[in-house]
C-alpha cells in the first residue's frame, strides 16, 4: 500500500555527463526536457513547466541524482 504522505519531486536532474560542456539532464513530470549546464537552465525549465516559485535548493523540491544543485562538472 503506498503512503498519501510520501511525496516525489516533480523536478528530477540526473548526474553530469562528462561532456563538453558537461551537462545534466533534467525531467519534469517525467519528461525529459532537456540539457542543463547550470542552476540557472533548471530554473528556466521549470519557468516554462509552471514550477517558477519552485525553491530548487528546497531539500526535497528536487531529486538530486549525482551531486546536488552545486554540482555541475564530474
Amino acid at each position: 500500500m503506498s503512503d498519501p504522505q510520501h511525496h516525489h519531486p516533480h523536478v528530477v536532474v540526473h548526474p553530469v555527463v562528462d561532456a563538453t560542456p558537461p551537462f545534466r539532464r533534467v525531467d519534469i513530470l517525467g519528461v525529459q526536457v532537456g540539457k542543463a549546464h547550470s542552476l540557472r537552465d533548471v530554473a528556466e525549465f521549470c519557468r516554462r513547466a509552471g514550477l517558477e516559485d519552485l525553491d530548487l535548493e528546497l531539500e526535497g523540491s528536487v531529486q538530486w541524482i549525482g551531486g546536488g544543485p552545486h554540482q555541475w562538472e564530474e
